[in-house]
């Protein structure tokens, strides 16, 4: 096992991965900027270093982060996700360094990581993909040509990267040439890689996406699948395990194919291969996420398997200690993502102080966080301050246990997504698990809330009122 584990992130997963450090008996370095040297992440780890100057780089540059894992003598860096997670730069500049990068090969991620070539290694284990590009586009005028054949409308999507940049919707002509070019620019901007290619636009698809683990002797499995429809800007707000829709033949003709795809590049580490599901049941296969996922705690839920200690112990030589037979999926799980945004506001980052901070409790209820009291909400990173996991024996079980315990989830000082979510989980389109990711467009009515005020602030507005009325 490490000597040291180097975290190269920050925020909830950052301490996710040192509490699983921890389980392993491994001490952990942390890293951190000038905006956050009370961060949760930098209390629970062992050690913790502040680098870089600009917090928008502290994350960002491996040399300075690869630089100081040997200096500090951690024999492996854990990514987390986001940032520099699936950055094959990074991943190799590990390798050269004799650290082991707690993901895949910097080969592998480079791979997978190419849009255009991931989908030829799906077709190869036998998946269906979206129709669209063989390859890479070489000008906007093939990419016209393209989609005169498979009909409008489409999709642009850069090849690398992910978040929903460099993609861009398509219904006629002439939005092919115009998009083009702004989706080239945002995605060279971004992953510093302006290649796109174009599939068929599924109309109101679902997101579905399976949990892959895979160790370094070629063993591989599935862990089931999570439903991810419910978005905003493309970001996930709410994943479940398992899918409503997907019946037990369907995954395991889908989950079998993803493990064969995995086996046949060396695929090891955890992972996951997402697909999209159109109103006839038919499921594509669009990209590879190379890396442990945000919504990794539903899968756990439903399971029983710690996906981030295997990711760990794989890392180090270990052989999956899971067999495919021992996997078995039990009831549900729903994950909401507490975001510090506006829905009302087009989730517009609400930045500021948490003042009072209250987490739910009890049977079935996870909490993944690294906010408190103090917590500054900055611009620089994530609007993420928490994730919310809740496991029942049903479906139903599970939505109640949610409802109940986002009812008794309190952050005071800036706006939160907890009032919207609370709003759909309650609507009897999403009971039945038939939503897609249009739900938001398809439901204005989400937006419709209000803000319950508690009992302080009801005080401090009836004596406000109280004085005003005995001012006139």
């Amino acid at each position: 096992m490490f000597n040291k584990i180097l975290i190269a992130n920050r925020g909830e997963i950052a301490c996710r991965i040192i509490r699983a450090s921890k389980e392993l008996g491994i001490p952990t370095a942390a890293i951190f900027s000038d905006v956050e040297p009370t961060a949760r992440h930098v209390k629970m780890a062992d050690e913790a270093y502040m680098i870089g100057a600009n917090p928008l780089d502290t994350y960002l540059n491996y040399q300075l982060i690869i630089d100081l894992a040997k200096s500090i003598g951690a024999d492996a860096i854990h990514p987390g996700y986001g940032f520099l997670a699936e950055n094959e730069d990074f991943a190799k500049a590990a390798e050269d360094n004799n650290i082991n990068f707690i993901g895949p090969s910097s080969e592998v991620i480079m791979l997978m990581g190419d849009k255009a070539r991931s989908k030829e290694i799906m077709k190869k284990a036998g998946v269906i993909t979206v129709p669209g590009s063989d390859g890479i586009l070489k000008s906007a005028e093939e990419a016209l040509e393209i989609a005169e054949k498979i009909g409008y409308p489409v999709l642009l999507k850069a090849t690398a990267g992910g978040g929903g940049r460099g993609i861009r919707l398509c219904r006629n002509a002439a939005e092919v040439k115009t998009n083009y070019e702004n989706a080239y620019a945002e995605a060279l901007k971004a992953f510093g890689n302006g290649e796109l290619l174009l599939e068929k636009f599924i109309e109101n698809p679902k997101h579905i996406e399976f949990q892959i683990l895979g160790d370094k002797f070629g063993n591989v499995v599935h862990l089931g699948e999570r439903d991810c429809s419910i978005q905003r800007k493309n970001q996930k707000m709410i994943e479940i395990a398992p899918s409503m829709v997907l019946t037990e033949e369907k995954r395991k003709f889908y989950g079998d194919a993803a493990v064969k795809a995995c086996r046949d590049i060396g695929y090891y580490s955890a992972g996951t291969m997402e697909f999209v599901s159109d109103l006839s049941g038919n499921i594509y296969f669009i990209e590879m996420n190379t890396r442990v996922q945000v919504e990794h705690p539903v899968t756990e839920s439903i399971t029983g398997f710690d996906i981030v200690k295997e990711q760990i112990k794989i890392a180090a030589g270990n052989k999956l200690s899971i067999k495919q037979e021992d996997v078995k999926l039990k009831g549900f799980a729903i994950e909401c993502r507490i975001n510090a945004e506006d829905p009302k506001h087009d989730f517009r980052p609400s930045i500021g102080t948490i003042e009072r901070y209250y987490v739910p409790g009890g049977n079935g209820i996870r909490i993944e966080s690294a906010a408190s009291v103090g917590f500054e909400v900055t611009p620089y990173y994530d609007s993420m301050i928490g994730k919310l996991i809740c496991w029942g024996n049903t479906f139903e079980e599970a939505i109640g246990r949610t409802y109940e315990a986002l009812e008794t989830y309190e952050i005071k000082g800036i706006k939160t997504t907890i009032p919207i979510i609370k709003k759909i989980i309650k609507k009897d389109n999403f009971k039945t698990g038939l939503f897609s990711t249009n739900y938001l467009k398809e439901n204005p009515d989400v937006f419709e809330y209000e803000v319950q005020r508690d009992k302080e602030d009801f005080v401090a507005f009836i004596s406000a009122a109280l004085s005003a009325y005995h001012g006139l």
